[in-house]
């Protein structure tokens, strides 16, 4: 440890000597970690017991970043690769999608081609050993099951299975591989030639997935809705290829400027698959950094309409740095400007993380989520749109051309207890679980499902018996207020549980007021381009 110790403060003293020679805060650099330096060599000699190196330099890189913005970041190596695997795009595994249902490990679905659906695992098969361990009924979690189930490419675990109709267990040997994580969380016509696309996050191969939704629509959208609700963002040059998707060649997508980063201006390459037909794209309070590029993007070059609530407002751009330990920190490194020159990154002081945060809850608080008329923008924030010259704001997020007010007519405290707490899926995972053959010959299409499938007051029941289990108790008016937005729920859940998650979105939209909104909005911009046809 100690030569490691040694090891490391020379390394950080010839990148510091290497690195910012010519900066104007060298000389404070070399001094802090000279400090450092010194500190970390009197503790290695002096201090009474063995002192831990590993932890104290995570804990001082931690406490570093915690003074710059609000979000540059140390990641333990230990967290690194769990961090980075949904925007990868892939991971190593079996390739099913799962839930503990009862104690019990039990395949929801399995990944169309992947290892686990080649040898014939089917969803509804309950996996009680992996390898040499027995894990039915033992208090299994998510961590233990990720821990289990994947590993390296080529490497083989050994699975018993339980299977409904089958006395005796099923063996089966599989062989692990790359497992695709897809970014497209639905794709599907929302209404006569209106393509609907829900994006979760910019993964490295989002726009790879964008174009294979085009293609497999097997026409030419008469409108899209690009919806990005709740999406935090991700890799900024795969935004900038989803927003070359929709713009013509030469208009600006996004310019980027930093202390010691030159200003770097991306434009469109005229190139994208849907150019000029009318486009919706959907946002709210969640949607963040990457979202608000591509939101900015299409609202400053007037190329269509964006709908929902005012978004995050995080303009600032990281780099991941890695670091030989395995850990990484991620670095802000410059902020982002929209085409008409919009700082979309909300106020924030250096070191003041909790108040950064605190501002955006109190938006809730100051209703912003209900108002268009409580979100105030001083002048010194305004800009014009590039085509039509209309008005838009920095400061703090992209505030929508439709603003869609936030529903909660149905919350009450019970119905938001039970949210937080995940018990309408942990109810509608059981009942899938025993009813998954017979509605599966049942609903063998969206639209068979969708016209006769019903939540019963037996499952309403059955639900808040459950939810009573848990310490959450629902009185005659919580019910009245709630009943038609849990039915819609669990139906939704059923939907993506035994079809295919495309036919969750399909059933939630139908009572998404956003999702309304976008309509009337794509509607009322096919009718102005005809009219000017």
């Amino acid at each position: 440890m100690k030569k490691i110790l040694r090891v490391c403060i020379q390394a950080v003293l010839i990148i510091s000597a290497a690195a910012f020679a010519a900066s104007a805060q060298s000389d404070d650099m070399r001094r802090a970690v000279g400090k450092y330096s010194q500190i970390m060599y009197y503790i290695d000699r002096l201090y009474l017991e063995e002192a831990d190196f590993e932890n104290m330099v995570d804990d001082a890189v931690t406490a570093a970043m915690r003074n710059l913005d609000p979000h540059s970041s140390y990641i333990p190596a230990a967290e690194v690769m769990a961090m980075n695997e949904p925007l990868r795009g892939e991971f190593e595994g079996i390739g099913i999608e799962f839930a503990v249902i009862m104690d019990t490990l039990t395949v929801q679905a399995t990944v169309a081609g992947g290892p686990s659906e080649t040898v014939g695992l089917r969803a509804g098969d309950k996996i009680v050993q992996v390898d040499t361990v027995f894990i039915a009924g033992n208090g299994v979690s998510n961590d233990d099951v990720f821990r289990l189930l994947r590993g390296e490419k080529g490497t083989k675990v050994a699975l018993r299975v339980l299977r409904r109709g089958v006395a005796d267990t099923l063996d089966f040997s599989i062989v692990r591989d790359r497992i695709p994580v897809n970014s497209v969380d639905a794709a599907y016509e929302a209404a006569d030639g209106v393509l609907y696309i829900k994006l979760s996050r910019f993964a490295a191969r989002s726009d790879e997935e964008i174009r294979a939704a085009f293609e497999a629509f097997g026409k030419i959208p008469e409108g899209l809705i690009l919806d990005l609700r709740g999406n935090s963002g991700g890799y900024l040059p795969t935004a900038i290829k989803i927003a070359d998707e929709f713009l013509q060649s030469g208009d600006m997508i996004v310019y980027t400027e930093g202390r010691t980063v030159p200003v770097m201006k991306e434009r469109a390459s005229g190139k994208g698959k849907y150019r000029k037909g009318p486009l919706v794209i959907m946002i709210d309070e969640n949607s963040a950094s990457a979202s608000e590029i591509v939101a900015g993007a299409v609202q400053d070059q007037d190329r269509g309409t964006v709908v929902g609530r005012r978004s995050f407002g995080k303009g600032l751009v990281q780099q991941a740095l890695p670091l030989d330990d395995g850990s990484e920190i991620r670095l802000t490194i410059a902020r982002y400007h929209t085409p008409s020159g919009r700082v979309i990154q909300s106020p924030y002081e250096n070191g003041d993380v909790e108040g950064y945060y605190e501002d955006f809850y109190n938006r809730y608080q100051r209703g912003e989520s209900f108002s268009r008329d409580s979100i105030h923008f001083p002048d010194s924030l305004r800009y014009r749109t590039l085509k039509l010259g209309r008005t838009v704001y920095g400061g703090g997020g992209i505030m929508p051309d439709v603003f869609v007010p936030r529903d909660t007519s149905a919350y009450t405290d019970s119905y938001a207890a039970m949210l937080r707490q995940g018990i309408v899926p942990e109810y509608v995972n059981g009942l899938c679980d025993r009813k998954r053959e017979e509605w599966s010959r049942k609903y063998d299409t969206f639209d068979k499902f969708d016209s006769s499938f019903k939540v019963t007051s037996r499952m309403m029941e059955e639900l808040m018996a459950l939810a009573a289990e848990r310490g959450i108790e629902y009185d005659e008016e919580d019910t009245a207020r709630s009943e038609e937005d849990l039915k819609t729920y669990i139906k939704a859940l059923v939907a993506g549980n035994i079809l295919s998650r495309d036919c969750f979105y399909r059933v939630i939209n139908e009572r998404s007021p956003e999702f309304q909104a976008a309509l009337d909005a794509l509607r009322e911009a096919s009718l102005s381009s005809k009219a000017l046809l």
